[in-house]
């Protein structure tokens, strides 16, 4: 006996499987064309593993033979069913190609409308582009004039200040000179007058010191000029005196010489003294002067040492303002040099502004962005940057 599967194979035969199907004959669609070779090569399918079932039955059992004719006659149709799925798969691989070469044919005339409007979207970026450009490059001009105004006046001012403050520290600086002058000056003028007067000092007390030494030689030569006369008087009354007595006594000659030797020493050594206490004197008198002479020279030179302080903070100030000036004169200089670079740069910036060279559009191709937004306003336009002093 046959099994239910075989059953249900034999109830599933292309006839129905073709009422089953929603489409209708003689439609034309390709999804029609693919289902029925679906359905065709489902039903050959399962016819061929029908008819193995059943070949495979006719050598187990004894029916074979009926089953063979049944075989024979399923055979047919399925060979039928195959002769129409081939046609039904050449028609469509036959409306596959028609379809193909009609898509081709869209694709085709899509390119060619879409390269169409790209070559007009290049064409109005292009003028666009130079439209803004020339825009761009009259507000450039115009930021460059103003900020170019803008750097000569801060520029001029800063000149101004620079010069104002050059001329404040000249004055100053010669002020200071002119006062440290008129100070030196003065305190050498008052050194002058205090050494002169010193000197004038000196002079007097050494004129009143050598009138009282002259009043005092007068008096030793008066009272030398009286002993002298005195002497003379005694020698003469000795002289009488000795020729009586020699006349009288030879031994008292004697003695008499010898008293007056004796006389003539003393009065040798008398003289040898006064001469010692005159040289102490003068020794003693010389001192004096050198004491006072030292202590005016010890005052004269710490006067000279205040004076060479003060001279040396004078000097000192002076090459502190000349220092100061020659830094002033150095930034004077670099500030010159960055404003002729400035200067010299916004000049390049203005040649190129006029000739052309920041705004030289660039060929757009097809598929590259736009290069320049609309909405950036002139604002953002880069001005040259300014050096602080």
């Amino acid at each position: 006996m046959l099994s239910v599967w075989e059953c249900s194979l034999k109830s599933y035969t292309p006839a129905k499987q073709a009422e089953q199907c929603p489409c209708k004959p003689g439609s034309s669609s390709p999804v029609k064309g693919l289902y029925l070779f679906g359905i065709a090569l489902n039903s050959f399918s399962f016819k061929m593993i029908r008819v193995k079932e059943l070949h495979r039955g006719f050598k187990e059992k004894e029916e074979g033979l009926k089953q063979r004719k049944d075989l024979s006659q399923e055979l047919a149709i399925l060979r039928g069913d195959l002769v129409i799925s081939t046609t039904a798969c050449d028609n469509l691989e036959k409306e596959r190609n028609d379809l193909q070469n009609a898509y081709e044919g869209v694709i085709q005339k899509l390119k060619d409308h879409h390269q169409s409007e790209l070559e007009e979207l290049e064409e109005k970026l292009k003028q666009f582009y130079s439209e803004e450009c020339e825009k761009l490059q009259c507000v450039f001009i115009e930021e460059a004039e103003k900020y170019k105004t803008q750097l000569q006046i801060k520029v001029d001012e800063l000149n101004t200040t620079h010069e104002n403050l050059r001329l404040d520290l000249e004055t100053s600086h010669s002020e200071k000179i002119e006062e440290m002058k008129t100070a030196y000056e003065e305190s050498f003028s008052e050194l002058k007058k205090t050494s002169e007067l010193d000197k004038r000092l000196m002079e007097d007390s050494l004129g009143e010191k050598q009138t009282s030494l002259e009043k005092i030689i007068d008096e030793l030569r008066s009272e030398n000029e009286s002993l002298k006369e005195k002497m003379r008087v005694q020698e003469e009354k000795k002289k009488l005196a000795k020729e009586k007595a020699n006349a009288k006594n030879p031994q008292l000659e004697y003695l008499e010489q010898e008293l007056e030797s004796l006389k003539a020493v003393m009065e040798i050594k008398n003289e040898k003294l006064h001469k010692q206490d005159k040289k102490l004197m003068q020794i003693e008198r010389l001192v004096e002067n050198n004491t006072t002479l030292v202590e005016k020279l010890n005052k004269y030179q710490q006067e000279n040492e205040d004076l060479k302080a003060r001279m040396d903070k004078h000097m000192a100030l002076s090459r502190q303002l000349s220092s100061e000036q020659a830094v002033l004169q150095e930034s004077l200089q670099k500030e010159s040099k960055v404003n002729k670079r400035l200067s010299m740069e916004n000049e390049e910036l203005l040649w190129k502004l006029h000739n052309g060279d920041l705004c030289s559009p660039k060929k757009l191709s097809p598929t590259s962005p736009l290069p320049f937004q609309p909405s950036r306003s002139s604002g953002s336009f880069s001005s040259p940057p300014i050096s602080p002093r």
